[in-house]
């Protein structure tokens, strides 16, 4: 007879042995975890289509803010760093929209594949389409192919630089930059 009969002999069970037991900690299914800060995001794009934020509403508020910062600026130079204002806040939001978007598409698996960047992009770049024919519907603002390609490019300098984070930064393993080996 063991000298401490009350200690159970078996040992612990490791977290695998018991993951499936335990509940998930949301109520929302995985998938649209995963998905919805994208979607989310888009909502915020197609608010940012609006007349509220048109140049004409947008400029009343950057205009003081730049004669307050610089009282002997010139009303072209207002207009030009508006206007770059404008155009950056479309490459940056397709920018955050892809981000977003890629970690959809991936869904909780690990590493990098093409398909999920350019699935992605292509997301991203159709809706940026779609918000320019949104655009054209809201009197204040201008529907403009530009911008369209602007918000593309945004998306796709992200994908390039997701592309060269797991190409230069995630060597530790290399079965994330391959795909499945195929059978010859």
């Amino acid at each position: 007879m063991p000298a401490e009969p009350w200690r159970n002999p078996r040992p612990a069970p490791t977290l695998d042995e018991v993951r499936y037991r335990v509940p998930p900690r949301s109520l929302l299914p995985p998938w649209l975890l995963a998905w919805l800060p994208a979607i989310i995001w888009s909502a915020v794009i197609f608010g940012l289509s609006t007349d509220t934020f048109s140049s004409a509403h947008t400029g009343s508020i950057i205009e003081p803010i730049l004669r307050w910062l610089i009282p002997s600026i010139s009303d072209d130079s207002i207009d030009q760093i508006h206007f770059f204002i404008r155009k950056s806040a479309h490459f940056t939001e397709y920018f955050i929209f892809f981000l977003l978007l890629y970690r959809g598409v991936r869904a909780g698996r690990i590493g990098w594949r093409w398909t999920w960047g350019l699935g992605a992009w292509f997301i991203a770049a159709v809706y940026a389409c779609l918000d320019e024919i949104h655009q054209s519907f809201v009197a204040s603002r201008t529907a403009s192919p530009w911008d369209s390609l602007l918000d593309s490019t945004g998306a796709f300098v992200a994908l390039f630089l997701v592309f060269l984070f797991y190409r230069f930064f995630r060597r530790s393993s290399p079965d994330l930059l391959s795909s499945p080996p195929s059978s010859r």
